[in-house]
């Protein structure tokens, strides 16, 4: 069951809404049905400026901080 962010065209009402077996949704504020699909913030955004690599160490293979081969991943 999806949970949509709508806005009411009618009254201005903005509301989730978790919809079921295809029901029509209706605004719970003035129960008009033009209703416009907002897009949610969690499912819209998909940024990948928060997930840094790690920094890569002297060798630049594994971020071994005691330098060229000092791993097995150096070779």
């Amino acid at each position: 069951m999806p949970l949509y962010e709508y806005t009411c065209t009618t009254c201005a009402h903005q509301f989730e809404l978790l919809v079921r077996n295809q029901q029509p949704p209706e605004c719970p504020a003035c129960h008009g049905r033009a209703l416009e699909r907002r897009f949610s913030v969690f499912a819209a955004h998909t940024s990948t400026a928060t997930a840094r690599p790690a920094a890569a160490g002297p060798c630049g293979a594994c971020g071994d901080p005691r330098g060229p081969g000092a791993c097995s991943l150096g070779d």
